[in-house]
């Protein structure tokens, strides 16, 4: 299955101000892994933000979770590799009752 509109799909600021977000009371932790695991940081985020915005208008490996009251909701995993280094990263997302494109709900490395 594949993420329904995936090519439309939106971060938001969700990548900058949660998920490598060092401050973040939440994010920051994700953010240390990012950094560590492959070096992605709020500074180069846009290699993150590139290769979610591939997965979800190219992955055909797209888990439905079903309807969690707002919308339904997906799970999609993709390796990414930088500098020589691979790890799995899990993205969660959402088609609200009132939209028709996929929101960046969460990240992070599995």
């Amino acid at each position: 299955m594949t993420l329904p509109n995936g090519e439309r799909a939106d971060l938001g600021t969700k990548i900058e101000e949660y998920v490598l977000n060092p401050g973040h009371w939440e994010g920051r932790h994700k953010a240390r892994v990012f950094e560590s695991m492959l070096g992605i940081t709020r500074s180069n985020q846009q290699v993150l933000r590139e290769a979610i915005l591939a997965a979800a208008e190219n992955s055909e490996e797209v888990e439905a979770l079903g309807d969690n009251g707002h919308g339904m909701v997906y799970v999609l995993r993709f390796p990414l590799t930088t500098a020589n280094r691979t790890a799995m990263i899990l993205t969660a997302w959402i088609i609200r009752h009132d939209e028709d494109f996929p929101r960046l709900i969460t990240c992070y490395i599995v």
